[in-house]
């Protein structure tokens, strides 16, 4: 039990380090899924509304409710989207592959000095998944990851969990 406890400590002061990205501060518009943001292109004028993908994570497929509403809400929340506010400043910090097969951009975002891929993932609203080449802050997020399984966060909630990785869910749809 005492190794539970002092695991749980370590995971915890992992997400209180401090760093400062290197990225583009940019002003985000919307959520659209709790892997998926708005946000807009002030360096092409007229400016432009572009998506972003967060690097590291998939959220529960928009059919697998509750989770997928929950990631959604969840993201807003880190993001201060969900007092009010129509738009809110972060940070867009990206790795080796830039963009994915989608045309969306792939970055890690930070919002206050707070990783937010990390957040969804460590409060349980998404999966912690690597996807080479980048890798920047795969460890910090199965660290994440395995603090959501170990308190119960979630989609890892004993008593409702998700069964099924999004990646599964959508094989078995007709």
């Amino acid at each position: 039990m005492l190794i539970l406890l002092c695991l749980i400590y370590w995971l915890g002061l992992l997400g209180c380090q401090s760093y400062q990205p290197q990225g583009t501060t940019v002003e985000i518009q919307r959520v659209l899924s709790g892997q998926t943001l708005e946000w807009t292109d002030k360096t092409k004028q007229p400016p432009t509304i572009q998506k972003v993908r967060l690097i590291g994570v998939q959220s529960p497929d928009w059919q697998q409710q509750p989770w997928s509403g929950e990631a959604k809400i969840g993201l807003e929340k880190i993001l201060g989207l969900d007092r009010g506010s129509q738009k809110q400043s972060a940070i867009l910090e990206f790795d080796l592959e830039m963009e994915d097969t989608y045309g969306r951009g792939l970055a890690y975002v930070w919002k206050d000095g707070i990783l937010v891929n990390e957040q969804l993932v460590k409060q349980g609203y998404v999966l912690a998944v690597s996807r080479s080449p980048n890798t920047k802050y795969e460890q910090r997020l199965a660290y994440a990851q395995d603090y959501a399984r170990v308190m119960g966060l979630g989609i890892w909630q004993p008593d409702r969990p998700m069964r099924q990785t999004p990646a599964e869910f959508q094989r078995q749809k007709p």
